[in-house]
Parts: structure tokens; sequence; C-alpha cells
């Protein structure tokens, strides 16, 4: 179990991304019933970091501290700036030993130096993408999704999917009720749809006046209705064209795709906190019956809802 994280930093590092790690893994919510981490910054020679924006880091540990670690993060770095040795010997000897790294932004670059990116589905800023694809051709470089998971290899696109990353992790580690209060104390969403492609064509959808928000509230409300197309295209007053345009403007994904992910979101919760049949819960989500929800189910998460309970249910008693 993930009990340990130690974040690589150099000069040139961005403290944005940075950040983001320090946030995600470095923060005390034991008092919210998240399991504590223990952490550190560590570089090859401890003293003054420099960063990208002009200030510096006091950093106290060597990267003897990334040995003990079950997770090695790496922030963004300058990429036509030399990689550190060090660095690579680090992530390399993590995943010799059994854990895994984890890289924001183009801190995938570090990750391609060191061949842990070879054979490997990856991404980085989607403004990198085709960079990272010519600089390490035998890496799979995916350009339209926030993060990949290729554990123990995990690399995120710009900035705020470093965070997406990292509660995909917490996720994978403790289970979505966990995720979520790390989430609800950064104030971001546990989970985003979509991808980077959404960022990339534009940054605000068209007509945002229109927004489907308080559609989309709906639907989490109410996942036992019917949600076809048709359905929510009368419910929005628009023809099924539009709103199937509309749909993927805002949220970067196909109406099925995304009610079906917020149905395998409220699964989760369900599996962890009650002791209801999965029939039952099947139901109340709207897959209708335990099949369709194990089959959606498993190909999200990669385990069967019971296996998933097994795994994380918090509740006292266990219903199949």
């Amino acid at each position: 179990m993930l009990s340990n994280v130690a974040v690589v930093v150099f000069d040139g590092v961005s403290p944005f991304e940075l950040g983001v790690l320090c946030e995600a893994w470095g923060v005390d919510r034991a008092n919210h019933g998240v399991p504590p981490l223990e952490f550190a910054l560590c570089t090859a020679r401890p003293g003054r970091v420099s960063t990208s924006m002009g200030f510096g880091l006091d950093v106290d540990h060597d990267l003897s501290r990334a040995e003990e670690a079950d997770l090695v993060c790496v922030p963004a770095l300058q990429r036509d700036w030399p990689m550190p040795h060090e660095a690579l010997e680090a992530l390399t000897g993590a995943i010799d030993r059994g854990a895994r790294v984890l890289s924001v932004c183009s801190g995938a670059f570090l990750l391609g130096e060191a061949g842990l990116l070879d054979g490997r589905g990856c991404t980085t800023h989607w403004m990198y993408t085709d960079e990272l694809q010519r600089r390490f051709p035998r890496a799979r470089v995916v350009p339209e999704v926030l993060y990949v998971d290729e554990d123990p290899v995990f690399t995120s696109a710009g900035s705020a999917a470093g965070l997406d990353a990292c509660l995909h992790l917490w996720r994978k580690e403790y289970g979505a009720g966990v995720a979520s209060m790390v989430a609800r104390r950064m104030v971001v969403p546990p989970q985003r749809d979509g991808g980077q492609a959404q960022y990339i064509a534009r940054a605000v959808p068209e007509c945002a006046a229109e927004t489907l928000g308080p559609l989309l509230t709906w639907i989490t409300e109410n996942l036992a209705e019917d949600h076809g197309v048709e359905a929510l295209a009368r419910r929005a007053h628009m023809s099924p064209r539009t709103f199937a345009r509309r749909f993927r403007a805002e949220t970067g994904a196909t109406p099925h795709a995304w009610v079906t992910r917020q149905r395998v979101i409220a699964a989760e919760e369900l599996l962890e906190t009650s002791a209801a049949s999965i029939e039952w819960i099947a139901s109340e989500v709207g897959f209708g019956n335990a099949a369709t929800m194990r089959q959606h189910f498993t190909r999200a998460r990669g385990i069967s809802p019971q296996g998933y309970r097994q795994s994380f249910s918090r509740a006292g008693d266990r219903l199949a």
C-alpha cells in the first residue's frame, strides 16, 4: 500500500507543478480519514534549487530519500536543459525495486530519458506531445488524455492534469471515498471528464451561456433514468444532433460515455459504503442489472464490482 512519496526536484523546476505534487501528497489529512503519508522533496545536491520563475527552494534531502519511497514523482522541467543523471538513476532504481513513478506535464521527458516510456502509453502537455513522440519513438504517446496509467509508470498532461493523475492513484490505492475526500479538501472534482482535446480546440465551449451544467447535475442525481441522447436532448430542448455536439464540446465525452462514468462513480461509493446487493446497486445507479454493471465497471476500473468491494468496503456486512 502506498505510504511514502518522494518528489525529485532540480534546477529549473516549475513551481506550479511542484505545488500540485505537494498538495496531492504532502498535506496531512488524517483528521478527515485520509491515510497519512511520508513525504519529502529531494535533489542530487541538497541546498538551494532554482525554479523556472526566478526564486529558489531550499531542499534538505539528497536522492537517497527516493530510495525509500513507494512513489517517486517528477514535476515539470525545462525540456531543453540537460537531464540530471542522478535523477535518471533514481527513477530507474525505483522501478527496479517495485516502486512507482509519476510525472506531471513535461516531467515525462525525464521519464523518457530514463527509458521508462519505452513500449508504454504516456502523455504530456498537448503542446509537447509531438516532441515527446519524436524524442522517444519507442513510447506510445497518447495526446488527447489527461493522464495515462501504465502502472508502475503514470504520466499526466499539463499543470492541473497532474491533480487528476494523483487523485486517480489515490483512488486506485485507497478507494473512491478517500480520493473524494482528498479532492474535497483541494476543492476540485474527484474525477474530470474528457481529455486534453477540449482544451486544444478552445478553452471555452461555444455559446457558454447555454451551459449544460444544470442538466449534468440532474443526470448525476437521477442516474436510474433513461439517459439516451434523444431523451436528454428533449430535456435540453435541442435536437439530438445539436445536443450531442454541444455535450461533447462542454464535457469532452459522448453522452453515453459521460453517463456511464457517472454510474461507475456512484457504484463505487455504494460498494464502499453500503451492504446492498450488487444487483440492487446496479439498478440504483442505472445499469439495470448486475451483469451490465460488471461489464462496464470492470472495463473502467480493471476490477469487478465484487473485487472492488472486497478491497475498499467500509460496510460492516457485505451482501453479494
